[in-house]
């Protein structure tokens, strides 16, 4: 064992193997950068190149992108407010404040040495797994599938903070919208409005993008200045992000460690370990105040998460044959075109390409931490750039990385529909995390009930895994409260009568904040309750029944939110967003001209007028750019084999 492990080390150091592996780096840092690609669209772009390649050098080149692209998405979550991929969803929250606080480089270097230390030891779990964790994984059935997705959903009542029932409508909201397209148990469809586009449900990259990137640019863009709003000091920022690792190595180590246990488990990798541990990190904080606001805790938690659950997705993927991400599906392909057949061949035939693997996940982590604090400080200072300049742009990526999605119009359709639902989110103070989670993990927790009901029947609840599951979701739900009660009671007894004064004020800082976007949206999730259950009543029980449950969910929490204004005479604030309303209402128009008129034309029109016309730049410094992003998106339909919608003026233009 021992004279494998160390020839399959000598075998990474080869220079034909450096070479390639630094090939798929590359590769992945490019693909992590641009919002929306991820792993799956990078993991595709090599895949042609494998053909006749020595497997040992082609799975180094796939083990790099693999690796890498979890520490690139994080540049545009920090700097740009985009998620780079969907398993860094969780970092725009406090990363993206940091850098809007002239912090970039903190949350960066914090960020890209925690992606390191947590790829390392996502290593070496997958290191220990590959000789034990067969049965381990067959363990697992689908009712523990099931209660770790209600763990997942759980985390809500977490990041909710006090607003806990707009986080628990938004949740409902999330389960629902999830819960679009065929029903898994009987194929029904359910709530596509006679939209073929939704047969198949909204996918994630549309989510992702429209919940938080959309309204980010908007905020920005009614704000007219930098992303930072403080110039971004870099060489002190390296350093306190050290520092930061350094003070929360337990984060880090905990995090790592719970990211590549849930990698293990096919579909439950990617965003949901990410809200999982900066669910986490909010839990055990002391301190809570920051978090939203730019505390780094944020960054650092989903970051040493992402690498790691990479690491673990390859343990199914290796040893069963069943991909446990997305890019794992991918890769699963690249081991088949190679003449590698996953399973049990992995450890007893071809257990030195196994181990090749590990050491090639390690050894790609580091270059990939070290490529990215390189380029950091150059692509940092876009944060002193005036965002009008940056808008146009970044707009252009993120309708470029909707329609990837599925590649389909509806896609830029649905981005402004969801775009929509998060500007008001934003303006009201709605948890979008909540919306988020509760789509992404809703496909899942339906088919999963649906297994273990249908395979296990009530026993399936009964299992001692799902018992431990489920006594980890109520201390979730339940240890913070108590603990916050506790607190308050020891506070009474030490303050004895000032202790009045201070619950009075704390009283009053708890009062509700109440504004017209809440109506709206209380309005608007009631009526569209009430519209859903018309939609599903007609369907069989199996069908019908998880949709119903979101529909609950998401009812009872508008109707409790309602309550509590009526209880607590709220705080009226204007929230307007008169301004956020006429950006969206551009972005619609812009979507409205790519169908019509293609999507090259409009870009390239749209960025022209708008650096000159609101961003105030030269002419002949708009048309460059311009050129700049009709080269970037014709490039990739070369690459991607990628048609956009023609309209009228794409096929006499570009021809």
């Amino acid at each position: 064992m021992l004279d494998i492990l160390l020839s399959s080390l000598g075998q990474v150091f080869t220079p034909s193997h450096l070479l390639y592996m630094l090939l798929g780096v590359s590769v992945g840092l490019v693909v992590g950068i641009i919002p929306g690609l991820g792993g799956i669209a990078g993991m595709s772009l090599l895949l042609p190149f494998l053909y006749g390649m020595d497997p040992s050098v082609a799975l180094g080149m796939l083990m790099g992108l693999v690796a890498v692209i979890p520490t690139g998405d994080t540049f545009a979550s920090v700097l740009l407010g985009i998620p780079g991929s969907s398993a860094s969803q969780a970092t725009v929250i406090d990363g993206f404040a940091l850098a809007k606080r002239g912090q970039a480089a903190r949350a960066l270097s914090s960020a890209f040495l925690s992606s390191m230390i947590g790829g390392l030891i996502g290593a070496a779990v997958l290191t220990g797994f590959i000789l034990i964790a067969r049965p381990l994984v067959l363990a697992f059935s689908s009712s523990e599938l099931f209660m770790l997705t209600l763990l997942g959903l759980s985390m809500v009542a977490v990041l909710s903070g006090r607003d806990l029932f707009k986080g628990l409508a938004a949740c409902g909201l999330g389960l629902l919208v999830g819960g679009m397209g065929m029903a898994p148990a009987t194929g029904e469809f359910r709530l596509n409005f006679g939209l073929d586009y939704l047969y198949d449900g909204l996918p994630l990259v549309v989510v992702g993008l429209g919940i938080f990137a959309l309204p980010e640019i908007i905020d920005l863009l009614v704000q007219r200045g930098a992303i930072a709003s403080e110039p971004c000091r870099l060489g002190e920022g390296w350093r306190q992000g050290f520092r930061d690792v350094r003070r929360e190595r337990g984060l880090v180590a905990r995090c790592a460690g719970f990211g590549s246990l849930i990698g293990t488990i096919p579909g439950l990798a990617g965003s949901v370990v990410d809200w999982m541990t900066y669910g986490h990190a909010v839990q055990s904080a002391k301190d809570k105040s920051e978090f939203g606001r730019g505390d780094i805790r944020g960054v650092i938690a989903p970051e040493s998460a992402n690498n790691a659950c990479a690491c673990g997705a390859m343990v199914p993927t290796l040893l069963f044959g069943v991909p446990g991400s997305g890019s794992a599906a991918v890769f699963l392909g690249g081991l088949l075109l190679l003449g590698l057949q996953p399973g049990i061949g992995m450890i007893e035939t071809h257990l030195d390409l196994t181990y090749t693997i590990i050491w090639s996940l390690a050894l790609a982590n580091i270059l990939g931490a070290g490529l990215c604090l390189g380029l950091a400080g150059p692509v940092a200072s876009l944060t002193r750039v005036r965002f009008t300049i940056l808008a146009p742009l970044i707009t252009v990526l993120i309708l470029f990385a909707a329609y990837q999605a599925t590649r389909a119009t509806g896609d830029l359709v649905a981005l402004a529909a969801v775009g929509a639902i998060g500007v008001l989110f934003k303006k009201a103070n709605w948890s979008r995390p909540a919306f988020l989670i509760g789509f992404v993990l809703a496909p899942g927790a339906e088919t999963y009930f649906y297994q273990a009901v249908q395979f296990q029947g009530s026993a399936a609840f009964a299992r001692p895994g799902v018992m431990i599951i489920g006594a980890l979701i109520l201390a979730v739900l339940f240890i913070p409260a108590l603990k916050a009660l506790w607190l308050k009671r020891r506070q009474a007894r030490v303050n004895g009568d000032t202790a009045d004064t201070e619950a009075a004020i704390l009283a009053e800082r708890a009062r509700p904040v109440f504004g017209a976007v809440d109506v709206v949206l209380l309005a608007g999730l009631l009526g569209l309750a009430a519209f859903a259950w018309s939609d599903v009543a007609g369907l069989s029980l199996l069908g019908s029944v998880f949709p119903k449950l979101a529909i609950a969910i998401m009812a009872v929490g508008c109707l409790a939110e309602t309550a509590r204004y009526v209880l607590r005479r709220p705080q009226w604030q204007g929230q307007a967003c008169r301004e956020e309303l006429i950006w969206l209402a551009g972005f619609c128009a812009l979507i409205a001209a790519i169908i019509g008129l293609g999507f090259i034309s409009t870009a390239a029109i749209f960025c022209l007028a708008f650096l000159v016309g609101i961003a105030r730049l030269k002419p002949w410094t708009s048309a460059g750019m311009a050129v700049g992003v009709v080269v970037f998106l014709v490039g990739m339909a070369h690459f991607l084999t990628l048609t956009y919608p023609s309209g009228l003026l794409d096929p006499w233009l570009f021809s």
